[in-house]
């Protein structure tokens, strides 16, 4: 299946096109667009204004997802905190690991395309991930 985000992907539109391809479609490819018109008609577009999957109420979109698809997994949830934290910095949830984390996605964006940005984010949220599966 195809998605569409806005170029210039950065903390939550990295975190859920990772969410996305690693616990809803295995198969995902990604286009990304200006906005929402430009969209292309097979793709499911997210974290867009107008979207479907994108923010809703506090949700940002990383936890809209969660809750859409059903994905119970503690360090899921446990890695939403920080994405919602490094994206709207609304001190909801107490998650000091939110500022590093906009940090090193910043670093990893500021020269590369949103598909190098997407799979070396996509490391580190693995990465993240597994280790939060073995501390909580």
């Amino acid at each position: 299946m195809r998605w569409a985000t806005r170029k210039g992907i950065h903390i939550d539109r990295a975190a859920s096109a990772w969410l996305i391809e690693r616990f809803v479609d295995a198969d995902a490819t990604f286009v990304y667009v200006d906005d929402l018109d430009d969209v292309p008609a097979d793709a499911t577009p997210f974290d867009m204004l107008g979207a479907d999957l994108t923010h809703h109420g506090p949700d940002v979109t990383f936890e809209t997802i969660l809750r859409r698809y059903d994905l119970a997994d503690p360090a899921l949830w446990r890695l939403a905190e920080i994405v919602h934290e490094a994206d709207v910095r609304d001190e909801r949830f107490d998650a000091p690991e939110a500022p590093g984390f906009d940090v090193l996605v910043r670093a990893l964006s500021a020269d590369r395309s949103d598909e190098e940005t997407r799979a070396l984010v996509g490391k580190l949220l693995d990465s993240l991930h597994r280790w939060f599966r073995t501390t909580l």
